[in-house]
């Protein structure tokens, strides 16, 4: 994980928790302090020299993550290198349009924006009665929302949700219980959780039936 700032750090964390192995660099030395002992290892350099990355064993990695942002002539450059390090996997964060395609061009597959993707999320919750939402490529999401009355006491074959809604049930959460695959016998309880997936519209009307 090479640059950790709010994002890489999330991410750092995150990748610790679920057991994955992550050896972090930033050039900031009140950073790397404030997260040793926390990452398998996490040290102070400057991603830019290739010297410093190969003594650290970057090249032997096949994935590495770039979360450099408000450098982003620094950004580049590392990505850069990791791409002449031949790292089979390589993500990188980029806070504009342009900073992407850029990353992009010099043959970074996997570009991520952050902000941009976590802005358009919060909208469409503020926007309707959503309790999550992720949306896919295609205009395809999901939507985790409370079950509406008209489906409340009914088994989920006999609601016709699909054809009525143009959305398919994906799980349940009955309360006091965790979630579990929807089925054609799943009857829907008053204040259930559903998870549906559909068109990004077609699931925020859903959202909103009540």
């Amino acid at each position: 994980m090479i640059g950790l700032g709010r994002f890489g750090t999330a991410l750092a964390l995150e990748l610790m928790a679920a057991g994955t192995d992550v050896l972090g660099i930033d050039d900031d030395e009140d950073i790397v302090q404030s997260l040793n002992g926390q990452l398998t290892q996490v040290v102070r350099t400057d991603s830019t020299k290739e010297e410093a990355l190969r003594q650290l064993g970057v090249h032997e990695f096949d994935r590495a993550v770039v979360g450099i942002g408000t450098d982003i002539e620094a950004s580049i450059l590392t990505g850069s290198l990791l791409l002449n390090f031949q790292v089979p996997n390589i993500w990188a964060k980029a806070i504009s349009l342009p900073h992407g395609r850029i990353l992009e061009q010099i043959g970074i597959e996997h570009v991520v924006y952050p902000e941009h993707d976590m802005g358009r999320r919060v909208a469409h919750l503020v926007r309707g009665a959503m309790l999550d939402y992720i949306q896919f490529e295609d205009d395809f999401a999901m939507v985790k929302t409370v079950v509406p009355a008209e489906l409340v006491g009914k088994r989920l074959g006999d609601t016709a949700v699909r054809s009525r809604h143009d959305v398919t049930v994906v799980a349940v959460h009955h309360t006091g219980a965790g979630f579990t695959y929807a089925t054609a016998d799943t009857v829907l309880e008053e204040g259930d959780t559903v998870i549906v997936s559909g068109r990004t519209a077609a699931a925020e009307r859903f959202a909103q039936l009540r």
